[in-house]
C-alpha cells in the first residue's frame, strides 16, 4: 500500500471515515472525539495535519473514492518481474545515481526461481499452480536502455482479435485509433471495431463493456481545466466523435454500434435491456461526512478545546519532543485547503505531558450514544442488513443534508478479461502513453488459468478459467452491490473477509453462491437487464439528487452553466430533506453508473480544431 491511495479491498468505495481519508490524500477528520486520532498519520517523514474549520462543510466536495486493482505472482513468472526491475535499476542508476548498489539478477531472483510447485494455505491445505503467466512490457531506449517494445499493446490487440464471446475492459483511460497514422497511434480501437465488425457480419452475439472513470483526471471544474477537456476529448474521438471514432466506423461498414440509444423495456422479463456491441459505464458513491457544527461546539464549549487544538496535541505525539525539523514552523498547526475552510492555526504543546492532558480532556466530551454513530455510511450500497434511513446523527437535519455528498469513483485499474478465460492486467493505460512502447515505461502479466470451472456463456454451457472468471465476476459483483459490507478497519478476525487478505490465503469459494450466479453469464439477456437496468437507476437516482456532472442530459456548454450546481460539487440540489433524501439513496445499488458519451456531444470544437493537428507538439503529454 502507498499513502495517497486507499487499498481496494475496502470495496464500499466510502467518502467518509475515520483511518480513510488520510489514505485518499483528502484527509478529512472524524470528528468523533474518541476516533479523531484517526486523521493523522505520517509520510516521508513527515505528519500531515488534515484540519477544517467544520463550518465549511457545504464547499467541500468530499473525498475521492479509488478502485484499484493488483496481482501476486508465485513462481517462475516472477523472475521475468524480477528482471525488469534489475534491468530499470541498472538503467536510472547509471545514469543519475551511480553511488548506489548495483543489483544481480542472480540474487533477487533466487526467491521466485526457489519457488516450491505447491503452495502451502492455512489450515494445512494446499493451492497447486495452475496459471501461465507472460510478462509484457512498453519500454525503449530513454526510459529503459533497450529497444522499443510494445507488447502490452501487441499482447491486447491479439487477445481481442481472438475473442470469442466476450470482451472486459477497465481503465483510468480509454484513448486509442481506428486507423493508423494518425495523432493517437496504438491500434487497440481498431482491433475492437474489427473484431465487433466480425460478429455483426456472422450475426454473432457479442458484447464489449469498457469500464472508465466519468472524468479521466482530478475533480475540479471541466469548463476550466482544459488537461481534462483535452483527455475528455480524446476519448470522445475514440468512442463516438471526430469521424473515426469505434461507433463512426462501425455505422460506416452498415452496423449500429448500439441497435438502440434508448433502454427499451422487455415486457417478457419485465427489464430494460439493450443490446449494444459495445457499450460503456462508470462508478460513483455517496457517503456522509460526519461533521455536524453543533455537535463540535458542543465539545469546545465542554472542553474549552477545538478539534483544531486536539489535532495540534495529537501532532506533538507523533513528532515527539525536540525534534528541529519537525518543529521548524514554529511549533503551529495550519488548516489545509484555504479555499474551503479560512487559515487558522493552532500552537502545538511544548511538551508530550501536555499533549496528553490536552487529549484526555477533549475525549472526556466523547458519550456512549456518540458511538453509535457509522463513521461511513456508503455500505447501504451493498448488501447491508441495517437501513440508511435508520442511521443516527449527531446534529441536527440541515447539518445531517448538507453533510450528504456524492463523488465519483476513480477507476485507476488497467484490466482486459477476454472470454472468462484469459486476463491481462498491469500499469499500463489504455491510452498512447502507456502503449506505444517508447513512452511511459509499463509492465503488465497475461494470465490463463488451466484450472477450468463450469459456467454459462450466452445461455450455454461453458468452460470459462477459474482465475479470470472468478476474477470478473467478483467485480461486477462488486459494481452491482451484491456483495456484503466491507469493513475499512476490521476490529476482530471475524470482519476481515478472504478478499483483504493476500497471497497465499486462498479467497473462499463463490462460484455456487447466488450472487454468482446472477453475473455468471455475461451474454445473457437475464444479466445484461440486471447490469444496465442498475446503471440507469443509480444514474436516475444521483442526477436527482445532486445534479452530477458529466451526464448525458447535458449536450453543450449553455447545458453545462445552466444545470452546474450552484452548490458545492457533490452536495445535495434537489430541495429533499435529509430523511427523504436517503430515502432515495437507499435505492442505489453497488456503483454502476451509465457512461456519459453523449456529455457535450454538440460541442464539436472540443474534439476538432488545431488542437488536434499536428501544429499542438503538447498533445502526446496528455494522451
Amino acid at each position: 500500500l502507498s499513502f495517497g491511495r486507499p487499498p481496494d479491498s475496502f470495496r464500499a468505495h466510502p467518502l467518509s471515515g475515520p483511518g480513510l481519508q488520510q489514505l485518499a490524500g483528502h484527509g478529512f477528520p472524524e470528528s468523533k472525539p474518541f476516533r479523531f486520532q484517526s486523521a493523522l498519520y505520517p509520510l516521508d517523514g513527515q505528519v500531515f495535519l488534515p484540519v477544517f474549520l467544520f463550518s465549511s462543510l457545504t464547499n467541500y466536495p468530499g473525498r475521492m473514492p479509488w478502485h484499484d486493482l493488483h496481482i501476486m505472482m508465485i513462481g517462475p513468472s516472477a523472475r521475468d518481474a524480477v528482471q525488469h526491475f534489475v534491468e530499470r535499476w541498472a538503467f536510472v542508476r547509471n545514469q543519475k545515481y551511480p553511488n548506489y548498489p548495483p543489483l544481480s539478477l542472480s540474487n533477487t531472483s533466487a526467491a521466485a526461481e526457489n519457488q516450491p510447485s505447491t503452495v502451502t494455505l492455512p489450515p494445512g491445505g494446499t493451492m497447486k499452480p495452475s496459471c501461465k503467466v507472460q510478462v509484457c512490457r512498453s519500454v525503449c531506449d530513454w526510459s529503459h536502455g533497450v529497444p522499443t517494445e510494445q507488447s502490452i499493446q501487441n499482447a491486447y490487440i491479439g487477445l481481442i482479435q481472438e475473442a470469442k464471446h466476450f470482451i472486459y475492459i477497465e481503465n483510468q483511460f480509454f484513448i486509442s485509433n481506428t486507423v493508423a497514422g494518425g495523432l493517437v497511434v496504438n491500434l487497440i480501437a481498431k482491433a475492437l471495431v474489427e473484431r465487433i465488425l466480425k460478429a455483426a457480419t456472422a450475426g454473432e452475439k457479442f458484447k464489449v463493456i469498457v469500464m472508465i472513470p466519468e472524468v479521466p483526471g482530478f475533480p475540479g471544474k471541466i469548463e476550466d481545466t482544459r488537461t481534462i477537456k483535452l483527455i475528455m476529448a480524446a476519448q470522445w474521438r475514440t468512442v463516438n466523435r471526430a469521424g473515426f471514432s469505434i461507433a463512426e466506423m462501425i455505422t460506416k461498414a452498415g452496423y449500429d454500434p448500439y441497435d438502440s440509444s434508448i433502454f427499451l423495456w422487455d415486457v417478457q422479463t419485465d427489464c430494460p435491456r439493450r443490446k449494444d456491441y459495445i457499450s460503456y459505464y462508470h462508478l460513483r458513491s455517496y457517503d456522509r461526512i460526519n461533521g455536524p457544527r453543533s455537535f463540535l461546539e458542543n465539545i469546545l464549549k465542554k472542553t474549552g478545546y477545538s478539534y483544531g487544538h486536539a489535532q495540534a496535541a495529537l501532532a506533538r505525539i507523533w513528532l515527539g519532543a525536540g525534534n528541529p525539523e519537525w518543529d521548524k514552523n514554529n511549533g503551529t498547526l495550519n488548516t489545509v485547503e484555504p479555499e474551503i475552510s479560512p487559515t487558522r492555526s493552532w500552537s502545538i504543546p511544548k511538551t508530550i505531558a501536555e499533549a496528553k492532558k490536552i487529549l484526555e480532556t477533549y475525549e472526556s466530551a466523547s458519550t456512549p450514544s456518540d458511538r453509535e454513530v457509522n463513521d461511513s455510511v456508503g455500505q447501504h450500497a451493498l448488501q447491508d442488513s441495517t437501513k440508511l434511513q435508520d442511521e443516527r446523527w449527531l446534529g441536527n437535519n440541515d447539518e445531517e443534508r448538507n453533510c450528504i455528498i456524492s463523488e465519483l469513483t476513480y477507476i485507476h485499474s488497467k484490466l482486459m478479461i477476454v472470454d472468462d478465460l484469459k486476463v491481462v492486467i498491469g500499469s499500463a493505460n489504455l491510452n498512447d502513453r502507456s502503449m506505444k512502447g517508447d513512452g511511459d515505461s509499463e509492465i503488465v502479466v497475461v494470465v490463463e488459468d488451466t484450472d477450468m470451472i463450469p459456467s454459462k456463456m450466452n445461455g450455454q454451457s461453458y468452460q470459462a478459467a477459474r482465475f479470470a472468471a472468478t476474477f470478473r465476476r467478483a467485480l461486477f459483483k462488486e459494481h452491482l452491490g451484491l456483495i456484503p459490507p466491507q469493513n475499512c478497519t476490521p476490529t476482530n478476525a471475524h470482519d476481515v473477509t478472504t478478499f483483504m487478505t493476500p497471497v497465499p490465503n486462498a479467497q473462499i469459494d463463490t462460484t455456487n453462491s447466488p450472487e454468482d450466479h446472477l453475473v455468471e453469464d455475461p451474454l445473457s439477456d437475464e444479466f445484461l437487464a440486471l447490469w444496465n437496468g442498475t446503471a440507469k437507476n443509480n444514474t436516475d437516482i444521483f442526477w436527482n439528487i445532486f445534479r452530477t456532472v458529466p451526464n448525458n442530459a447535458v449536450k453543450s456548454w449553455t447545458d453545462y452553466n445552466q444545470d452546474i450546481p450552484s452548490v458545492s460539487e457533490g452536495h445535495v440540489v434537489a430541495n429533499l430533506s435529509a430523511e427523504e433524501i436517503k430515502k432515495q439513496l437507499s435505492g442505489v445499488k453497488g456503483h454502476i453508473v451509465q457512461g456519459y458519451m453523449d456529455f457535450l456531444i454538440e460541442e464539436p470544437g472540443l474534439v476538432g480544431g488545431w488542437e488536434w493537428t499536428w501544429l499542438n507538439i503538447f498533445l502526446p503529454l496528455y494522451i
